[in-house]
């Protein structure tokens, strides 16, 4: 089975990665190869910020790695949050007070059209991938369900009525913006 790290330090992507790959993979994470370090996103592009993660670790540890970026971009505001998504409201990458501002934002605005988009890099053998997923959705005007994290209780994708946090795992894990991207690297990894 082919091991890879995966360079985050959020513990929600980690374990919704590990769901998604299955036993296709073995995904170590930073912990696993002693990594402690803050490991920088100072890009302005998700593709930019996965490269500069993923590089990190295959120029410290010399280990196969892939990392990932996400943003929700929405279309009333010109794609953002974008790769500001986490540190919205600031850099205390607090869920709530980003969807709050998001809401806020987005106040007497009827076009709620949004998106998830997730960029994964993949470094193989000195290597470098990149992979793209996404999701398209509406911004809904209050909070609904209690699973996933991040702007989830906020945003229901195209063809469904439930919020990412109302869905649960399974039906997440199968069509959300990062199972899309990993499902693609997946695909790449099986035909080596």
């Amino acid at each position: 089975m082919k091991k890879f790290v995966f360079a985050t330090n959020n513990a929600h992507k980690l374990q919704e990665v590990e769901a998604i790959v299955g036993e296709k993979i073995e995904i170590l994470s930073l912990k696993d190869i002693g990594c402690q370090a803050d490991i920088p996103e100072t890009a302005d592009t998700l593709e930019g910020n996965a490269l500069q993660k993923a590089r990190f670790i295959y120029e410290t540890y010399h280990r196969d790695c892939f990392a990932d970026d996400t943003g929700l971009e929405v279309e009333a505001l010109n794609g953002a949050p974008g790769v500001y998504s986490a540190r919205y409201a600031g850099d205390a990458h607090n869920s709530e007070a980003n969807m709050r501002k998001l809401l806020q934002d987005l106040e007497g605005i009827e076009n709620r059209k949004a998106r998830f988009r997730t960029v994964f890099a993949l470094i193989l053998n000195g290597k470098e991938h990149l992979f793209e997923g996404i999701v398209n959705g509406q911004i809904i005007k209050t909070r609904r369900g209690t699973a996933g994290f991040g702007y989830d209780p906020i945003f229901v994708p195209d063809g469904y009525t439930q919020t990412f946090a109302e869905m649960g795992d399974a039906l997440k894990n199968k069509i959300s913006h990062r199972a899309v991207g990993a499902q693609k690297l997946c695909k790449f990894l099986n035909t080596l």
